[in-house]
C-alpha cells in the first residue's frame, strides 16, 4: 500500500468544447421541437411548421456553433465553458428572433423577404451576444480580429447590442475600411447606447467615412435615436449606396428633420425591397418625406410604418405613394393616427397590389366607414390574402356584413385579428358564419374586447371547430357567461380541435354586460333569434 506522502492526486482536465456531433444533433432536434410547438411568442406571431422549424433550427445551430469555435479558438487553453455558454445564448436568441418573425407566407417560400438572409457561418461576423455592454479599443480589436485575418471572406456584420466609445470606433474603423468592398450586409443597430451624444455622433461618424463607398444590400440603422443629427451623421454612407435591398430605421427618433435628411441623402431606393420605419416620431409632415421614398421605391415587397404618429394628412399622402408599390406583399400601418379620410385613400390604393399576403392596419381610427371601403376594395383584390389585421378601429356590427363578404373571398387567409372592436354578438353572429365554410388554412382567430356574449363566443368556436390547420382562438376580454365558456368547450371538442385551442380567458368577465348607447336588448335574451340567424345567414359573394 503506497504511502500517504507517496499518493499524489490526479488531476482531470475536462474539455466542454467542442460538443460533439451526437449533441449537436440533438440541440437541432430540441430547437426543432421548440420552434414548432404551441408557446406564447406563436400564439402572437404564428406557429411554425416541422420542416420550416427544422431549416432554422438546423442554420442557427450551424452560425451559433461557428461563432463559439471562434471564442474558443481566442481561448484555447480554457475548459471551453464560455464557448459553451455563448453557443446557448446565441441559440436562445436566435430562436426568439425566428419565432417573432412567424411562419413564411406562401409568397415568401416563392420570393423570399427576409430581414435576416441565410448565408454560410463563414461569411458572417456577429459581435451581438452577450449582455449589453461597453466596449473600448482592446476589447474591440479583439472581437474584430477576424476581419483583419488575410484572405477573410466575412460579407455580413452585426454590431449590434454592443455600445462603442471613441476608442472603439478609432480601432474599428481602419478594419471596417479594409474590408468595407466585401461587405454586404451591416447591422450597425443599437450600436452607441447610453453615450453623450457629441460621442455618439462621432461614433457615427467615424463608421460612416469608413463604409462610405462599400456596396450593401442590408443596412440596419435602427435604435440609435438618430434623429436629424444622428441621420446626417451618416451622410458619407447614405450617399454612396445605390444597391440597397434592405433598409431599417426603427425607433430612431425620425422626426420630420430626420426623415427629410433621408429622403435627401439615400440616392437611389430602385432597388429596395423592404423599408422599415416602426416606432418613430414622424408625424404628418415627416411622412410627406417618408412618401417621397415610397414613390421611388416601385419594387418593395415590405413596407412597415407602424407607430409613427402619422396622422390624417400623412396617412392619405402615404396611402397615395404606396399605389406605385406594385409588387408589395407585406404592408404595416398599424398604429396610427390615419382616421377615416387616409382609410378611403388606402381603399382606392389597394386593388393596385395585387401581390398583397399580409396586411396589418390596427389601430388606425378607420370605424366603420373607413373599415367597409377598405374591405369592399380587398373583396376584390386581394382574395390571396393571408393575414389581416383590423384591431382596435371602433368597428361594429354595422360594418360586419361588409366585412364578412370580404373574409368569405379570402379562402387562403391564416390568421385574423378582429379585437378591440364592438362588434358585440349581432356583428360576432354575421362574420362567424363567412368563416365556418372553406377557410382550410385559417391558424389564428382573435375576437377579443369585442363586447361578445354567449351567442358571440358558441358563434365563433363553430367557426373554427372543424378547421384542420387552426391553433387560437382568442375570445378574451368579453362579457361571456360560464355557461356560455361552458359551451364554447364543448363545440370545439365535438369538432377537430382540442381545448388546446382556446387562448386565455384572465379577462373575461361573465357577469359583464355590454354598454349598450342605441338601447339594443340584451343578447342573452335572444339567443334563440340569434341562433336562427346564424343558421339562416349567407354572404353574399360577387361573381
Amino acid at each position: 500500500m503506497d504511502s500517504a506522502q507517496d499518493f499524489q492526486p490526479r488531476t482531470f482536465s475536462i474539455k466542454l468544447w467542442p460538443p460533439s456531433e451526437s449533441t449537436r444533433l440533438i440541440l437541432v432536434e430540441r430547437m426543432t421541437k421548440n420552434l414548432s410547438t404551441e408557446s406564447i411568442f406563436s400564439r402572437k406571431y404564428g406557429l411554425l411548421g416541422k420542416q420550416e422549424a427544422h431549416e432554422n433550427a438546423k442554420r442557427i445551430e450551424e452560425l451559433c456553433f461557428a461563432s463559439a469555435d471562434e471564442h474558443f479558438k481566442r481561448e484555447p487553453d480554457g475548459d471551453g465553458s464560455s464557448a459553451v455558454q455563448l453557443y446557448a445564448k446565441e441559440t436562445s436568441k436566435m430562436m426568439l428572433e425566428v419565432l417573432k418573425k412567424g411562419p413564411r407566407t406562401t409568397a415568401e417560400l416563392e420570393a423570399p423577404v427576409a430581414d435576416t438572409p441565410l448565408v454560410p457561418a463563414d461569411t458572417v461576423l456577429d459581435i451581438s451576444g452577450g449582455k449589453r455592454a461597453f466596449i473600448e479599443a482592446d476589447e474591440a480589436k479583439e472581437l474584430l480580429s477576424p476581419l483583419t485575418k488575410p484572405g477573410n471572406s466575412y460579407k455580413r456584420i452585426c454590431f449590434s447590442n454592443r455600445s462603442f466609445g471613441i476608442g472603439a470606433a478609432n480601432v474599428a474603423g481602419p478594419i471596417l475600411e479594409s474590408v468595407k468592398n466585401q461587405l454586404t450586409e451591416v447591422d450597425i443597430s443599437d450600436f452607441v447606447a447610453g453615450r453623450p451624444e457629441d460621442e455618439a455622433l462621432d461614433v457615427m461618424r467615424i463608421f460612416s467615412k469608413a463604409l462610405e463607398g462599400s456596396v450593401l444590400r442590408y443596412l440596419n440603422i435602427s435604435d440609435n435615436a438618430l434623429g436629424e443629427k444622428g441621420v446626417r451623421a451618416f451622410t458619407e454612407l447614405l450617399k454612396s449606396q445605390e444597391s440597397l435591398e434592405e433598409l431599417y430605421v426603427m425607433n430612431d427618433g425620425i422626426s420630420e428633420e430626420a426623415a427629410k435628411a433621408l429622403s435627401e441623402l439615400i440616392p437611389a431606393t430602385e432597388k429596395l425591397k423592404v423599408l422599415h420605419f416602426h416606432n418613430n416620431m414622424t408625424g404628418d409632415e415627416g411622412a410627406m418625406y417618408i412618401a417621397e421614398m415610397v414613390k421611388r421605391s416601385p419594387n418593395v415587397e415590405s413596407f412597415r410604418c407602424s407607430a409613427t404618429r402619422i396622422g390624417s394628412d400623412g396617412g392619405v399622402a402615404l396611402s397615395e405613394a404606396l399605389g406605385t408599390c406594385t409588387r408589395l406583399k407585406k404592408l404595416d400601418l398599424r398604429d396610427n393616427l390615419f382616421g377615416v379620410d387616409a382609410g378611403l385613400a388606402l381603399s382606392k390604393t389597394l386593388p393596385k397590389l395585387p401581390d398583397l399576403v399580409e396586411l396589418y392596419l390596427s389601430d388606425l381610427n378607420l370605424e366603420n366607414e373607413g373599415t367597409k371601403a377598405i374591405v369592399n376594395a380587398l373583396k376584390q383584390s386581394a382574395p390571396q390574402l393571408e393575414v389581416l389585421e383590423m384591431a382596435g378601429n371602433e368597428i361594429n356590427a354595422k360594418a360586419a356584413p361588409h366585412l364578412a363578404e370580404c373574409l368569405a373571398a379570402m379562402q387562403s387567409l391564416k390568421k385574423l385579428t378582429l379585437a378591440e372592436n364592438e362588434l358585440k354578438d349581432d356583428g360576432a353572429v354575421i362574420i362567424a358564419k363567412s368563416l365556418e365554410d372553406g377557410h382550410a388554412d385559417l391558424k389564428e382567430l382573435d375576437v377579443s374586447t369585442n363586447m361578445l356574449q354567449r351567442v358571440g363566443a358558441r358563434c365563433f368556436a363553430r367557426a373554427v371547430a372543424n378547421k384542420p390547420a387552426f391553433v387560437q382562438l382568442n375570445i378574451n376580454g368579453n362579457f361571456i357567461s360560464d355557461e356560455g365558456i361552458d359551451e364554447v368547450k364543448e363545440i370545439l371538442k365535438a369538432g377537430k380541435k382540442s381545448l388546446d385551442v382556446l387562448g386565455s380567458l384572465d379577462e373575461n368577465e361573465p357577469d359583464g354586460e355590454p354598454d349598450d348607447e342605441e338601447e339594443d336588448e340584451d343578447a342573452e335574451d335572444n339567443e334563440d333569434e340569434l341562433d336562427s340567424k346564424l343558421q339562416s345567414v349567407k354572404v353574399e359573394q360577387d361573381d
